[in-house]
């Protein structure tokens, strides 16, 4: 017998507070939402950052692993790694080349 679609409806409106609540968040999914307000509007935002909720509690509860939080500088290497990635791949393609400079501290 499937779920109704009220109980999944329920369950997301009980993620949205917790959601919302990331914003003051010192960990890695505080960072991840503050990032998610900065690109698009915060209802969204909230939506995506309980959605993420949902992912990783149906992880926990399927798989049996606790979620370990890596913390707010680690989401932030991470980032930070993927993205000047993603702009030497591009400045590549241009037939370009980037080039790292040291920033005064």
């Amino acid at each position: 017998m499937k779920p109704s679609i009220g109980r999944h409806r329920k369950l997301g409106f009980a993620l949205l507070n917790p959601a919302y609540g990331l914003r003051s968040s010192q960990s890695a999914l505080g960072a991840y939402f503050r990032r998610l307000c900065a690109r698009m509007d915060k209802p969204k935002a909230v939506t995506a950052a309980a959605h993420k909720l949902a992912r990783l509690i149906y992880t926990m509860l399927t798989k049996g692993e606790e979620y370990t939080d890596q913390g707010q500088d680690y989401y932030e290497e991470r980032y930070r790694e993927r993205v000047l990635r993603q702009l030497s791949q591009r400045a590549e393609k241009l037939g370009m080349k980037l080039v790292a400079t040291e920033q005064p501290a």
